[in-house]
Order: structure tokens, then sequence, then C-alpha cells
């Protein structure tokens, strides 16, 4: 197996834990250069909520899309969001990604913005 195999199985075994909490999600991805941040319904297939840093009207404030600082921007920013649409308890879904750097950065912002995970 690769890197990319072995993320997605771990992304997949999360998702199945969450599917059965039948509770909202807040999924994170990353790329090198930007981090997407989505908050699902509990059904998981209405998108609720959604924040990254590749926005234009983020982008000009950050010096990088790709930086444990912007991540919590996009933590602050999505808690704002979902908050704003009724939300204020989620399941935190990773994605496989280790919950290290700009995913811990991300969701530690994101419980310092009010959302409970």
């Amino acid at each position: 197996m690769d890197k990319k195999e072995t993320r997605l199985r771990r992304a997949r075994k999360t998702r199945a834990k969450i599917a059965a909490l039948k509770m909202p999600r807040l999924a994170v991805h990353r790329t090198n250069s930007h981090i997407y941040a989505q908050v699902f319904s509990a059904c998981g297939t209405r998108v609720v909520a959604s924040a990254s840093s590749a926005e234009g009207a983020l982008r000009s404030g950050l010096k990088s899309g790709g930086n444990t600082e912007a991540a919590a921007q996009i933590g602050k920013l999505i808690a704002e969001r979902a908050t704003a649409a009724g939300i204020a308890e989620v399941a935190f879904d990773r994605s496989g990604f280790h919950y290290h750097g700009r995913v811990k950065a991300l969701a530690d912002a994101a419980r310092e913005g009010g959302l409970k995970f």
C-alpha cells in the first residue's frame, strides 16, 4: 500500500463510525498549498457550511494557504459559519490525515470558535 491508499483506508474507517453516530460531520482536507473544511448534515448528503484558504477574501490576508496560521483562521471561520447555520456539535473527520500540524490547528481553532467535538 502506498501513502494515499493508507490515508484513504483510515478515512473510510472513520467515516463509517461517524455515519453510525448520525450527527453532523466536520470534514477537513489539506493539500500542500491550501486547507479546506466542510460541515455536512447529519444524513451526510448536504453541505451546511464550508471554508477554505483558497477563497478570494481570505487569500489576500494570508501569507500562505498551507501553514498553521491559515488553518487556524479557517477553523475560526468554519465554526462561525456552522453556528450561524444552527450547528453546535459535530463529529471531526480528519479524512485520514494525522492529527498533527495544520489539522490540529484547524480543530483547536474550531473548538475555540464554539464548535463541540
